[in-house]
């Protein structure tokens, strides 16, 4: 059972700016949520009810978001506004939210390093907001728990992406396991690989399930692509010892850590709502 999920909000969302100056980049809004909203409801819609966040300076809107606001309550309290809140009064109500803070930005890696204190000794999920996913069943979250309750060991999610596109995520190869032609046990991770040089277009997103033993990883892996700690090249020393999967979700992923990508999740949900 998987009982926390992991979310680093430490960045500071330069692709956005300015909107993303003094707002974190987590809560740009696709029509009238935060990014970070859906990213906890899909954890709460997997059976996760512990919302570790990762944050930093200038971030404090996250944690005022997860909280009461008593004034704005009092003001829409009995008019027609008011069930405007109710998702968020439920996130609330049924969900713990805990936090701590990144010093420095030194990459993916050291930002799950740093939630190690909300973690602890056990398994558990990340999952970047500005992934946004969507699914017509269960949510991505949900079907790689299945997946860890299977093999007990870490899962990724992937996506096959256009080759001239890898120099942008990392990267897996690996071979088909259980006569399944969506899941992968990982031989190989590269970091953002030229793509002359990457083994596949089949490219990590931001959704993982990762055992404990990825902190003692962590805290041993050198500075790789970018001077930056990679939760890819953590991820290969388990995968080095047959102890990763990738699973190709079934669903769609946009990418709103770009602004084309934030623009298509806004219509998307746009169109959903008519």
């Amino acid at each position: 059972m998987i009982r926390k999920c992991l979310f680093p909000a430490a960045g500071y969302g330069t692709r956005f700016l300015p909107a993303t100056k003094a707002t974190p980049k987590e809560m740009l809004p696709v029509l009238t949520k935060p990014l970070i909203q859906y990213g906890v409801e899909e954890a709460l819609e997997a059976g996760i009810t512990t919302m570790a966040i990762v944050t930093g300076r200038g971030k404090r809107a996250i944690e005022d978001h997860f909280d009461i606001s008593y004034e704005l309550e009092h003001q829409i309290k009995n008019t027609s506004k008011e069930p405007l809140l109710d998702e968020i009064r439920t996130l609330i109500q049924k969900c713990t939210f805990s936090y701590t803070r990144q010093m420095e930005m030194k990459g993916l890696g050291h930002a799950i390093l740093t939630g190690e204190t909300l973690i602890g000794n056990e398994p558990f999920a990340v999952l970047l907001a500005d992934d946004l996913c969507t699914s017509e069943g269960e949510g991505v979250l949900s079907q790689m728990l299945e997946l860890h309750a299977c093999y007990q060991c870490s899962v990724v999610a992937i996506e096959e992406v256009p080759k001239e596109q890898t120099d942008k995520y990392g990267v897996i190869d690996g071979y088909l396991v259980d006569d399944t032609e969506d899941t992968y046990r990982v031989t190989d991770m590269v970091e953002k690989p030229d793509p002359k040089e990457a083994p596949t277009n089949m490219a990590i997103i931001g959704r993982y399930i990762l055992t404990p033993d990825i902190f003692d990883i962590l805290r041993t892996t050198a500075p790789g692509k970018g001077g930056e700690i990679q939760i890819t090249d953590a991820l290969l020393e388990q995968a080095k010892q047959g102890k990763v999967i990738a699973f190709k979700f079934k669903g769609a992923r946009f990418d709103c850590g770009s602004v084309d990508g934030f623009v298509k999740a806004i219509n998307h949900f746009y169109e959903q709502g008519k």
